[in-house]
């Protein structure tokens, strides 16, 4: 049987309301940025992921170690809630996942660009060629 949880974090990162969401799945755990803009309300939240969630794009999983398959009683998850609010950060791990996230972005920029150039160059040889052709023409 498969478990999977997942957790949003909304904070204030200065001028926007960024969201962080989390989802672990088989000792994996992939992350999301997502950009509010103003501060949302719960059901903006609930609204957003109802249309997007389908087009949230996920950082490549990462290795986390096994969390507790075992029941946590009410009080005690209560008081980790609490902690967390007080708290309200985003995990090392997460940090990690959205840093490799970006890294394989930047990557994927860099390649299209240079694909970009060489075909821009190539065009402009090409153009070059033909201008001589055209000139020495009637020789």
């Amino acid at each position: 049987m498969q478990k999977s949880t997942s957790k949003l974090t909304v904070f204030f990162d200065d001028p926007l309301w960024v969201g962080v969401y989390e989802r672990f799945s088989e000792g994996e755990l992939e992350v999301c940025k997502i950009t509010f803009g103003a501060e949302p309300k719960d059901c903006e939240v609930y609204e957003y992921f109802l249309n997007n969630f389908n087009s949230l794009c996920f950082s490549p999983p990462l290795k986390t170690e096994g969390e507790c398959e075992c029941k946590i009683n009410p009080k005690r998850m209560q008081r980790e809630v609490g902690r967390q609010l007080e708290t309200r950060g985003v995990g090392t791990k997460s940090q990690q996942a959205l840093k490799l996230q970006q890294e394989e972005g930047k990557s994927e920029r860099k390649q299209k660009a240079k694909l970009r150039r060489e075909e821009e160059a190539k065009l402009k040889f090409e153009l070059r060629l033909i201008k001589q052709k055209e000139k020495h023409r009637g020789r």
